[in-house]
């Protein structure tokens, strides 16, 4: 296994996790079970923990993919900014996942208002997770690319562009 499958399999614990536990955390919060809202809670402790080696990975992940065929480093620039917000982001609702955990034991008005607060953070994160890994999915899948076409297909495109003194075809193999 090397680094770009590790990180691929992953990438799927936050994507996937935050959503769900986000899920939970409602359900908790809307049947007032204080057992639910914390494993919730804990979870989200666990995921920020692995959305680490997730980032790490990723960046690994890169010295694999760059040099491939079709593979843009533009692509994978913006995948790794978006990656770097998401994981911040996921910190965070971690750390303040833990310390609503421990408010809770003694300032439970204050854990309460917090853990609101981390239920609208982990929909933005989970939201932006699912954005990151669109981001990451089109660095090597040409179909969710808006043009859908591959690196080669545009060389072949830039060749007979410059054999026909610059007149060449678009994108959808039109004449310009």
């Amino acid at each position: 296994m090397n680094p770009a499958h590790l990180h691929i399999i992953l990438n799927h614990i936050p994507v996937i996790g935050i959503p769900f536990c986000a899920a939970l955390l409602i359900y908790g919060l809307l049947r007032k079970s204080d057992e639910v809202k914390r494993a919730s809670l804990w979870a989200f402790v666990i995921i920020a923990v692995l959305t680490i080696p997730t980032f790490l990975a990723g960046q690994a992940a890169e010295d694999v993919v760059e040099h491939l065929p079709g593979v843009s480093e533009q692509l994978i620039e913006n995948h790794e900014r978006a990656a770097l917000i998401g994981l911040i982001a996921t910190l965070i609702l971690g750390a303040g996942s833990l310390a609503a955990l421990f408010l809770s034991r003694r300032f439970a008005s204050v854990a309460r208002l917090l853990t609101i607060l981390l239920l609208v953070l982990s929909l933005m994160s989970g939201a932006w997770l699912a954005r990151i890994a669109n981001l990451g999915g089109k660095i090597r899948h040409t179909e969710l690319r808006g043009d859908a076409t591959s690196a080669t297909d545009l060389e072949e495109a830039e060749e007979e562009r410059k054999d026909e003194g610059g007149r060449g075809r678009n994108r959808r193999g039109r004449d310009k």
